[in-house]
C-alpha cells in the first residue's frame, strides 16, 4: 500500500467480476478520505484520481478491464481531468515516487494568465470567507433519486445514463425524506492555487515518470478548454519530455462511458515497462475539497 495511505480502515469487501474490491476510510486533518481498493493487498499500487465533482466510482467500469498482473518499482497514477492536474503536480514535486502517469483527458497542469491572478485569488478567498460565515445557516437540499440524477446529469451533460447511476452510488446518502449530496460544495468556489504557464512548463520538466496523455476528441478541449491558448504549449512541453499523446473518440468521461475503448491503450502503455509480474493494487480515492489542490 502507498505509505501515505497506511492509516486506511477497510470496512467492507465485495467482488466485481474477478477482482476483490474493498472500501476504505482514512481520517485526515481536513476531514476524511474515502475510496476503493482493487486487487491484492500485496500488489504494487496505482493511485486513481477522479475529476472535479466526481468520486472514486468514476473508475468502476475501467479498473475491471485492466489486467491484474502489472508491477511498478514505486507506484503509478491514473488521473482524470482535475485528478490529472493533481497527478502532474505531485509527479513534479515527488518525481522519485512516481513510475508512470496516465492523464485521462487532462494536460496535467492548468496555467493561469499572470494578469488575472490577483483578481481570481481575491474572488476565491472572498467566496471561502462567505461560505464559512454562512455554513451554520445552510440547509442540505433533499432530493428524490430521480431529481438527484437529473441534477447530476445537467451539470455533466456528457454522462451516460449508466455512468450517472454509478457516480450516484457514492455521491448521495439517504436522509429522512430522500437523498442529499455528500460532496464538499466548496469545490464550486474559485480555485486559489494557481500557477503560470512558465511555472507549469518548468514543473513539467521535473517529472521523471513515463507519461501518456489520453485525450478525447470531444472532451476537454471542447467542454473545459485550457484558457489563453495554453494547450498547445503544454502539448509541446509533453512532447519535448517524450510524453505519449493519444487521441480517442469520445467525450470528457470516455473512461466511464466507454471504458472498452481506452482500457487496451492504458494496458499497452503500462505493460510496455514491466519490471516483473507481481500483481497490482489500484486505489481510487475521493478527496474532500479537492478544489484546494488544483482544479478547473
Amino acid at each position: 500500500m502507498i505509505p501515505a495511505l497506511k492509516g486506511i480502515r477497510h470496512f467492507a469487501t465485495t467482488t466485481t467480476l474477478t477482482q476483490a474490491v474493498s472500501e476504505f476510510r482514512m481520517t485526515v486533518p481536513w476531514g476524511e478520505v474515502r475510496g476503493q481498493a482493487w486487487g491484492p493487498d500485496q500488489g504494487r499500487p496505482v493511485l486513481c484520481l477522479h475529476g472535479w465533482a466526481d468520486n472514486s466510482g468514476s473508475f468502476n467500469r475501467l479498473i475491471p478491464l485492466l489486467p491484474n498482473a502489472l508491477q511498478w518499482k514505486r507506484f503509478s497514477i491514473i488521473g482524470h481531468s482535475m485528478g490529472g492536474n493533481v497527478a502532474g503536480m505531485f509527479s513534479a514535486l515527488y518525481p522519485e515516487m512516481v513510475e508512470s502517469v496516465v492523464l485521462l483527458d487532462s494536460y496535467g497542469f492548468l496555467p493561469t494568465n499572470m494578469s488575472r491572478m490577483v483578481q481570481l485569488i481575491k474572488k476565491g478567498m472572498d467566496q471561502h470567507v462567505m461560505y464559512d460565515n454562512e455554513a451554520d445557516d445552510k440547509k442540505e437540499k433533499v432530493y428524490t433519486y430521480e431529481k438527484a440524477k437529473e441534477r447530476l446529469m445537467s451539470a455533466n451533460r456528457f454522462l451516460s445514463d449508466k455512468s450517472a447511476d454509478i457516480l450516484l452510488e457514492r455521491a448521495v446518502r439517504e436522509v429522512e425524506g430522500g437523498l442529499v449530496f455528500t460532496r464538499d460544495f466548496r469545490i464550486i468556489m474559485r480555485n486559489i492555487v494557481m500557477i503560470t504557464l512558465e511555472q507549469s512548463l518548468f514543473m513539467l520538466s521535473l517529472i521523471q515518470a513515463r507519461v501518456m496523455l489520453l485525450m478525447a476528441d470531444q472532451g476537454l478541449d471542447n467542454v473545459f478548454p485550457v484558457p489563453d491558448g495554453f494547450a498547445d504549449d503544454l502539448r509541446k512541453g509533453w512532447m519535448d519530455q517524450k510524453g505519449t499523446i493519444v487521441c480517442v473518440e469520445g467525450d470528457h468521461h470516455v473512461h466511464l462511458n466507454k471504458p472498452d475503448s481506452v482500457a487496451p491503450i492504458i494496458t499497452d502503455f503500462l505493460q510496455s515497462h514491466r519490471p516483473d509480474s507481481t500483481e497490482m493494487t489500484l486505489t481510487a480515492i475521493s478527496l474532500p475539497n479537492f478544489n484546494t489542490l488544483l482544479s478547473y
